[in-house]
């Protein structure tokens, strides 16, 4: 059998409880896909972004209804060599991967204040025109569980904010297009198995910003903090991880000081005096 077969194999055998159930669970639960989408799915060229196309390869095989996906890597400044690596998975996992070029690492490559921020924003502007211009109503994503906890305790820790990661979301700027994420509750220790299972190498973040800061600096980020604090945390309590986000869909709103709709806030006093 050709290693790609083995590897697809994978995902619905030996990781069908961790990571296929998982996604399929997120894609029925919370809608992602419809009947005749037109799915652009977006390749970092990292683990989560590569299971992501696979899984999505397979529910459009084995699905009970029609729907098309196209596979896609922005190349916003990779160095040769990250860029043979993603090219070289792709072809070891017969992805059918598209490959278009942006500048975006030389743009940001001089700006000292929040430089991931700023290329956060012009990658998700760079992929939402390639969506458009391929005719996709959807732009897939492979944020996983982990992701999704992380950023809730980030605003909650650094932006004094309770807000989370949504399974799906409409574009604000580009009109029809959907962003959704079917890995949702797949947990990054299955991805992580799931690669060292099969021996496949993927690259890191590849941006010439965190190539030119030390080990150091980088082992300092505050997502890496959060991910350290929530593994000490573990320890004590395993379902931890699960509680946190379980937290975020089960809110209960009589006991909040305040909240935000739509950028308007309330406070809980609005309607105190009427209870």
């Amino acid at each position: 059998m050709e290693r790609y077969k083995e590897i697809e194999k994978s995902i619905i055998k030996k990781f069908r409880k961790d990571i296929w159930s998982k996604f399929v669970k997120a894609v029925i639960e919370y809608e992602l896909i419809q009947e005749n989408d037109k799915l652009m799915v977006c390749i970092s060229g990292g683990k989560d972004s590569f299971l992501l196309a696979k899984c999505i390869e397979e529910l459009k095989r084995h699905g009970k209804f029609y729907f098309d996906a196209y596979y896609v890597c922005m190349n916003p400044g990779y160095n040769e060599e990250n860029k043979n690596k993603i090219l070289e998975n792709a072809k070891i996992l017969n992805i059918n991967l598209q490959m278009f070029e942006s500048d975006i690492f030389n743009i940001v490559e001089d700006i000292e204040k929040s430089p991931c921020y700023l290329c956060a924003r012009m990658r998700r502007g760079c992929l939402y025109s390639k969506a458009q211009e391929l005719g996709c109503n959807k732009i897939v994503l492979g944020h996983h569980f982990d992701d999704v906890i992380e950023t809730s305790l980030l605003s909650m820790f650094y932006g004094a904010e309770i807000k989370t990661m949504m399974p799906k979301l409409h574009s604000e700027n580009f009109k029809g297009l959907e962003l959704i994420r079917p890995l949702y509750l797949v947990k990054e220790e299955n991805i992580i198995n799931w690669a060292k299972y099969n021996n496949l190498d993927f690259i890191n973040c590849a941006c010439k910003f965190t190539e030119k800061n030390s080990h150091e600096d980088i082992s300092t980020s505050k997502r890496l903090e959060i991910k350290n604090l929530i593994k000490e945390m573990k320890k004590n309590n395993k379902n931890v991880d699960y509680n946190i986000f379980k937290a975020y869909d089960n809110v209960n709103m009589n006991c909040i000081l305040g909240k935000k709709t739509d950028g308007n806030y309330e406070s809980f006093l609005n309607d105190y005096q009427k209870k």
